[in-house]
């Protein structure tokens, strides 16, 4: 079943910059080569539910396996039948944006063109 998952991992309680340990995470998502992107609140990771939550758990473990307590904030889009949701659910979203441009720059117009014929 495919999944879709934003996550962020992070340590808590360190009492020091946490880019570095975050960046660690990152590179065992990137590593795992399922499709991912990871941008500044969290990474998202696509594929077969089994296989993006084991992803997951090495990521967490990480940081987990050197006693370092672990924050790991999950959501997750199971839509069975359907792939490449992380490229898909963007470009439509992109697609609706111009759309309704276009609608609203029509409407100004038809709204001016009324305008003027009134005149």
């Amino acid at each position: 079943m495919n999944a879709l998952i934003a996550v962020a991992i992070a340590p808590c309680g360190t009492g020091e910059e946490m880019s570095s340990y975050v960046g660690e995470v990152v590179q065992v998502i990137r590593e795992s080569g399922l499709p991912n992107r990871t941008n500044s609140m969290f990474t998202e990771i696509e594929g077969e539910w089994d296989e993006v939550m084991a992803v997951v758990k090495k990521a967490t473990m990480v940081l987990a396996d050197r006693g370092i307590r672990t924050e790991v904030v999950l959501k997750a889009d199971i839509r069975p039948g359907y792939r490449d949701m992380m490229h898909g659910k963007l470009e439509r979203m992109e697609k609706k944006i111009a759309m309704a441009k276009t609608n609203q720059a029509n409407q100004v117009n038809q709204e001016n063109q009324e305008g003027s014929d009134a005149k």
